[in-house]
């Protein structure tokens, strides 16, 4: 199923928009928090359900892990329990990454058939090939689906980055032959090459020569600077097609994502923000918040005065520390409560901006807070 996005708001090259799916739409720019076994660390479904930024801007795309639900429960079971949404309890649309991040970080033997890795779970030997990733998304049922690419580590060599790219453009067609839900499924191509530009760009036309339904850069913020990002992202984007939904994948810290944005990125997702939370690291406005730190025992003050978050609401900075200091899993909730809500409101704001005209203006405000941290967060 082609997915289309309607633009509605232009500001240079960024803009707001909607996307329709088979079960639903979702507007753009998008983040979607990461529920990699289904759940969200920390964080039971309905209460993602109930969270909101100040503008009313919710939680519209769930991502979940193929690698983990594929070997716990199994994607047979997910499905006989109704599928993802289903079975997670979540009455939102829903995407599955492949697993190939996942089973590349494992150091797998890739042959021509696909990639064999161990499980973490339990050191059984599995084959993960580009139809059975298709068909094992499939059967969790999303309502995107990615294909499986080879995300090489940064840096690597070129020569590494060159097969990356042959191995991810040679998968992407088997899976894109394999698909079969094509009524009520969308199937994501996935673009490699590192931050090798010409690489990036040559990987960019070959993925849409297949014609997928939508389109991702993968194999960014895995080690490189946000300098060496930006320009392998740029030279990818100027290659896919401008009526489609482009998805930078893995990619969660604030500037990062203005700046993606203004290149022309409508999808997000990152799980830096949900980990950060359960280790007392909290978004601000103002930046990173360790509410660990000695200096907030006494304070009465919330997280954040302008967040809509029940967690700020309701509790102070000095009873949060005490959680977190004590081990309490209450702690991990409350933190993931408001990054998630803090996220929210930043794409919120990135779409206000927009929609004005005054994108460059909130670019330099946040990169006068964020400049400082990585890609992703770090």
């Amino acid at each position: 199923m082609k997915l289309t996005i309607d633009v509605e708001h232009r500001d240079g090259r960024a803009r707001t928009g909607t996307v329709h799916t088979a079960r639903g739409a979702f507007r753009t720019p998008l983040f979607m928090p990461v529920a990699t076994r289904g759940s969200i660390r920390a964080l039971m479904t309905h209460e993602l359900t109930g969270l909101a930024a100040a503008d009313g801007t919710r939680a519209e795309v769930l991502l979940a892990n193929t690698y983990h639900l594929m070997l716990r429960p199994g994607a047979e079971v997910v499905a006989e329990l109704g599928g993802l949404a289903a079975f997670s309890g979540w009455d939102g649309l829903t995407l599955t990454d492949s697993g190939g991040y996942q089973v590349f970080s494992l150091g797998p033997k890739l042959h021509d058939g696909g990639a064999e890795f161990r499980s973490t779970y339990d050191g059984s030997t599995h084959l993960l090939t580009p139809e059975g990733a298709v068909a094992t998304q499939e059967l969790l049922g999303a309502d995107i689906q990615m294909v499986l690419d080879v995300c090489a580590a940064l840096p690597s060599s070129r020569a590494a980055l060159r097969d990356a790219l042959e191995t991810t453009a040679s998968w992407a067609a088997r899976a894109r032959a394999a698909h079969r839900r094509t009524g009520d499924q969308a199937l994501f191509g996935i673009v490699q090459g590192g931050t090798e530009t010409d690489l990036r760009a040559e990987s960019a036309q070959r993925t849409v020569e297949l014609d997928f339904d939508g389109y991702a850069v993968g194999g960014l913020s895995v080690g490189e600077t946000r300098e060496e990002m930006l320009p392998a992202l740029d030279a990818a984007l100027e290659h896919l097609p401008v009526d489609q939904p482009r998805y930078l994948m893995g990619v969660g810290d604030p500037l990062s994502i203005v700046e993606a944005v203004a290149r022309g990125v409508d999808m997000f997702d990152c799980v830096l923000p949900t980990r950060l939370a359960r280790h007392g690291t909290l978004l601000t406005d103002a930046g990173r918040l360790n509410i660990k730190r000695a200096e907030f025992a006494r304070s009465e003050d919330p997280i954040d005065p302008n967040c809509p978050c029940p967690t700020c609401a309701t509790y102070s900075r000095g009873y949060l520390r005490h959680l977190t200091a004590v081990g309490e899993p209450a702690a991990a909730s409350l933190c993931t409560v408001h990054n998630l809500t803090w996220m929210l409101g930043l794409v919120a704001r990135i779409r206000a901006a927009i929609a004005a005209g005054r994108l460059d203006g909130l670019r330099a405000e946040v990169a006068g807070v964020w400049s400082g941290s990585g890609p992703g967060l770090g």
